[in-house]
């Protein structure tokens, strides 16, 4: 029984929409970032970045938090941000050039993370854990959703369709060729309505935001811990999420790229490969298709690799992925690659990127192999899950990606 609740949001006014809202920070290059910063005094990019504004040098930890605060309550003060009179959820769609998607965001239990109704595939790294933690503590809100998904309930549908006939709250077209649209669910009977359907709903996963839920289950913790009296129903409960049927889920592959052969020639490097995978050299570009098939470019030509039946374990939900086969038979016996989260070795590429991403960056001399793999299902991710393993790092690219600013979750009130 998953637990969701309407809260009072904190978004920019109608017209700054679409100036305020951005990509997740991390997301722009340096060049790209400091461009925004300086043409768009409304974007969101400049509460995370507050020396910026204020020309103060560049800061971390607790008083770059303090900074955060300082600049998001300038906005509020400004007028460019304003608060919800009612507790509402929000319906929020993404239109783009290949799909649509339309969910509702809302606030969803921290104990729904902690008792595993909300479900992970991700191993989530105790530091950055802490460090987000004491971000929120600081902050005191959630800017940017976490996405979850869950298995389609027609009726939630058919409440968004009809608030979705009137006019969008906000409209806008961001500079990625995205529209965005935003509705408001306002009526008190729909919004229990919807509230009683996640009831019924037995599992939720995280596609997206696995640090971001974690540091609010650690953050709730720590203020339950200090506030024995608590009810259970303090915002710090809960966090700010974007539920999506899992019909709408877009999940692509993400590639992997290795700078060098380890000292081996091409023609050791494919024996050693050979061992492992029956090889087989393509005429042209290849997309891997069949079970247990990635491909490889190597030296100027693409390969079909298909995993020999005795070198992983094909009952084992991860262990029969593409990317774990991948890290057992190549990358750690003939790359010496152990971490590939760390390994400066190893780099990635998400499948909208095209084999001819893979290629260009091999063919500039950046690296010297490339391995496109299939994407994993959503069926998969869910057996991960439903299992409590663990799937390999950067194993799924996984759309839409949510903007920052377009809500805002007060932690410290509702």
């Amino acid at each position: 029984m998953a637990k969701i609740k309407a809260f009072r949001a904190v978004r920019p006014t109608r017209d700054k929409a679409y100036l305020v809202a951005s990509r997740s920070y991390l997301s722009y290059s340096e060049n790209t970032l400091r461009e925004k910063l300086l043409n768009n005094p409304y974007t969101f990019l400049h509460i995370i970045n507050p020396e910026y504004s204020s020309n103060s040098p560049v800061i971390e930890g607790s008083e770059k938090y303090k900074m955060v605060k300082w600049k998001y309550n300038e906005f509020c003060e400004d007028g460019v941000f304003v608060v919800d009179v009612k507790a509402c959820l929000y319906i929020y769609q993404q239109v783009t050039a290949e799909k649509k998607y339309t969910g509702i965001i809302a606030a969803s239990s921290v104990d729904d993370y902690v008792n595993g109704v909300i479900r992970i595939h991700e191993q989530t790294i105790a530091k950055r854990e802490a460090m987000f933690t004491n971000y929120l503590d600081a902050t005191g809100f959630n800017a940017e959703p976490v996405l979850l998904s869950y298995s389609k309930v027609p009726r939630i549908n058919e409440i968004m369709d009809k608030y979705m006939q009137g006019r969008p709250e906000y409209e806008f077209t961001s500079t990625n060729k995205v529209l965005h649209n935003f509705w408001l669910i306002d009526k008190n009977d729909d919004i229990t309505e919807i509230q009683n359907l996640f009831e019924g709903v037995e599992s939720i996963y995280i596609a997206d935001g696995h640090h971001r839920s974690a540091s609010s289950a650690l953050l709730c913790k720590n203020r339950r811990d200090v506030i024995p009296d608590a009810s259970g129903e303090e915002a710090f409960n809960y966090f700010m999420s974007f539920l999506i049927d899992d019909e709408q889920m877009c999940i692509y592959d993400f590639n992997r790229l290795v700078s060098d052969l380890n000292g081996l020639s091409v023609d050791e490097y494919l024996s050693r490969v050979s061992e492992v995978y029956t090889l087989l050299k393509q005429d042209l570009a290849y997309n891997p298709s069949v079970k247990d098939e990635i491909s490889m470019y190597l030296d100027g030509a693409w390969y079909s690799l298909i995993a020999k039946e005795h070198t992983f374990d094909a009952e084992h939900c991860v262990e029969n992925l593409d990317p774990a086969i991948l890290s057992k038979n190549i990358l750690e016996p003939i790359h010496g690659i152990k971490d590939i989260r760390n390994d400066k070795r190893i780099g990635f590429m998400d499948g909208k990127k095209g084999l001819e991403g893979l290629e260009s960056a091999v063919d500039s001399g950046s690296y010297s192999v490339a391995f496109a793999l299939k994407p994993i299902t959503f069926e998969q991710l869910k057996k991960v899950a439903d299992n409590n393993e663990i799937m390999p790092p950067k194993s799924t690219y996984i759309e839409p990606k949510l903007r920052s600013g377009l809500t805002i979750y007060n932690i410290d009130n509702d």
